[in-house]
């Protein structure tokens, strides 16, 4: 008699069977442990060679085909043979948890757990290793663990064999690891087999509709790691490398970051997903309540397109007049913070992949940094400063401490920090942020030493208050749990790319950064660029409906409206939205979309009842439909739209094209919603009386 898949994958459980696959594991001791739903089932065993692997299904079908597990070491034998497991042991957890800020209010955590612990033979280094798997209905995170054990004070990990041998066939979204632009790439859609090696989150849908993505949580005190092909569609984990040798080196004990793959039969369930702010430590900070999302505008776009500039000259944007410019129309429109890039010394020259003559306390001759803290004080907005290094860290760590205790006397609660320098090539020294300076050496942005530094920053600026938005960043891994004055990071093509080229940005951009950087964390990517023009007026792949609908699917809790208020102006009810739309939630929820095609996210003010809905589309144009069934029941709801225009395109001076409408609706209403090439929306609903 057939059985239903979850009730097969108990009787699986109940029968200690071998791994799936795995004619040889009948003759090694097999542990197995599924998700609380029972559909994910997780097998763990030893090959014949005695190298640990792993194997997963989903709903009776395999997923993750039997992987190696283990690493290579610099100055011993490497732990990947000769493993026997020595025992193991399984346990629940469940609770709901509070951000303090988010796309959601509270986080539901219910997981089974399973430890693993393998050890060595003496012939092979007797070194112990375990391994803690933790199932979620939607998804699994494993990491290894080194405990406390004689012969091995030190580990010298030279990479990690981590593998991930994906069954079905299927197609990615992704973009390539160790090149010399970071993660500021245009996403690659291939199949699945024609990836090389990847950042993560990579994005994968299965020839089923099953949606995967596979990224790492909690990086602390390690190298980031890039999933590399190694044939067919089987991968591995790959260290971001160091000039230093190792690319990772530990004393014991110590735990790696989880190593996750979210799981969901569509899109909706990939980006409703908690999975890595879960394996994240909560709160280590405290009380965060002065970590403050919010609106901002800034002296930026200006240099961007070259307008302006950083340097000291007669066309330098960080000027005292033109700050309080932006001040008073900050005022004005109700926006929290000013950023205002350029105002310290060290711009002039060549800084790029330099950084040696920043200053972070010393500002230029035309920018009083005092009176502007004060003047913003007064009129109830805060300057949100900004910490470019040029990839010099030395430089920049030296200066941590008194340039953070100067923003938190000034009262300036948040810092935009950048390392504009080509990847591989940070310069850093061998110390340890607060020891002794150490020899110089060039450092990739993941890896294990600018890991520490970005860290580092985070905890340095904490203790005044202050929050950091981290520009040419590693990765977001979840930390934001931990250390929640960690609020944004770029990490991807932002808005500034549409400066400088005609649809530099392709329209599929945002579209595909939902379904795949987005699911790392927050980003601040700059929208509000409503003029439509980059650089000698360079036309954007966008309508300024989508510009809209941006604030509400690319998510950070500080968003700004990045034009010049010159422009922003021109467009004041453009500008009725973007001085309303929140950026703390209660409630968020994919209600149409799929990946790389286009978005529609729907979500609830965390101060108020109102909903928010925005948009993003391809080159496609499509007609989506919006289901209101998140909304109270028994209410009516204004909701004020914001539209493409007839005829609108990004293709031509239709892209300016935008429409406006107010209508009524309830829960269980429904509306079609037209998106252009290019295009998208934004929706403001507010519960009637």
């Amino acid at each position: 008699m057939k059985m239903p898949w979850r009730l097969a994958a108990l009787s699986c459980l109940a029968l200690a069977m071998p791994a799936v696959g795995s004619a040889r594991a009948e003759t090694n001791p097999v542990v197995h442990a599924s998700s609380p739903d029972g559909s994910l089932v997780l097998s763990v065993t030893t090959d014949n060679d005695k190298r640990p692997e792993w194997s997963l299904s989903r709903k009776g079908r395999l997923l993750i085909a039997p992987s190696r597990l283990g690493f290579l070491l610099a100055d011993g034998i490497n732990m990947v043979r000769g493993f026997t497991i020595a025992s193991s042991e399984t346990s629940q957890g469940e609770e709901t948890w509070e951000q303090p800020w988010g796309e959601r209010r509270f986080v539901h955590d219910r997981h089974n757990e399973l430890v693993v612990r393998f050890v060595q033979a003496q012939e092979d280094g007797a070194r112990a290793m375990n391994l803690r798997f933790r199932l979620f209905d939607d998804g699994i995170g494993f990491r290894y663990e080194l405990p406390e054990q004689p012969g091995l004070k030190t580990m010298k990990i030279t990479d990690e064999v981590t593998g991930f041998t994906i069954a079905p066939k299927g197609e990615a979204w992704w973009i390539a690891g160790g090149e010399w632009n970071r993660y500021e790439q245009v996403y690659q859609h291939t199949a699945i087999d024609a990836v090389s090696t990847a950042h993560t989150p990579i994005t994968m849908k299965l020839e089923d509709g099953t949606h995967l993505s596979f990224h790492e949580a909690a990086l602390v005190d390690y190298a980031g790691y890039w999933f590399k092909r190694a044939d067919g569609q089987s991968f591995r984990t790959t260290l971001a490398p160091s000039s230093q040798g190792p690319a990772v080196v530990r004393d014991l004990p110590f735990a790696t970051p989880w190593r996750t793959i979210r799981i969901a039969d569509d899109a909706k369930g990939l980006v409703e997903n908690d999975l890595e702010l879960n394996l994240n430590e909560p709160n280590k900070l405290g009380d965060v309540s002065w970590v403050q999302p919010g609106r901002y505008i800034g002296i930026w776009w200006g240099m961007i397109r070259g307008d302006w500039t950083w340097a000291e000259g007669p066309r330098h944007g960080a000027t005292t007049a033109r700050t309080k410019q932006y001040i008073d129309f900050a005022a004005k429109n109700h926006f929290r913070g000013v950023l205002v890039e350029g105002w310290d010394k060290g711009w002039n020259g060549n800084w790029f992949g330099h950084g040696q003559d920043f200053s972070y306390t010393q500002a230029t001759p035309d920018f009083d940094l005092d009176g502007l803290a004060d003047y913003a004080r007064s009129k109830g907005v805060r300057l949100i400063g900004h910490h470019e290094t040029g990839g010099n860290i030395a430089n920049y760590e030296a200066q941590l401490e008194p340039a953070m205790a100067l923003y938190g006397k000034l009262g300036v609660d948040v810092v935009k920090t950048g390392y504009v320098a080509d990847a591989g090539g940070i310069l850093a020294d061998t110390r340890r942020y607060g020891d002794e300076p150490g020899a110089p050496f060039t450092a990739w942005h993941d890896g294990q030493r600018m890991v520490n530094h970005y860290l580092d920053v985070v905890k340095v600026a904490a203790t005044h208050h202050v929050s950091v938005d981290s520009h040419e960043p590693v990765k977001d891994t979840g930390l934001r749990r931990t250390y929640p004055n960690w609020v944004s990071r770029e990490g991807a093509r932002g808005m500034e790319y549409n400066a400088w080229g005609a649809f530099a940005n392709g329209p599929d951009h945002e579209p595909t950064l939902v379904y795949t950087r987005m699911l790392s964390g927050p980003m601040d990517f700059t929208p509000g660029i409503l003029s439509l023009k980059g650089a000698e007026g360079v036309p954007l792949a966008s309508t300024p409906a989508k510009q809209l609908g941006l604030y509400v699917t690319i998510y950070s809790p500080i968003e700004m409206a990045a034009d010049f208020v010159e422009e922003l102006q021109k467009h004041p009810r453009e500008m009725d939205f973007i001085t309303s739309v929140p950026t703390d939630w209660a409630e968020s929820h994919l209600i149409a979309g799929e990946v790389g095609d286009y978005a529609v996210f729907a979500r609830k003010d965390r101060q108020s009842a109102r909903w928010f809905i925005g948009a993003v589309n391809d080159a496609s144009a499509r007609s989506v439909t919006v289901d209101f069934a998140f909304l109270d029941p028994g209410k009516a709801y204004e909701v004020k739209i914001w539209k493409d225009g007839e005829g609108a395109t990004y293709l031509t001076e239709a892209r300016h094209a935008i429409a406006y409408e107010t209508r009524t609706v309830r829960k269980g209403d429904t509306m079609s919603l037209w998106l252009a090439p290019g295009g998208g929306a934004a929706m403001r609903l507010v519960p009637r009386d």
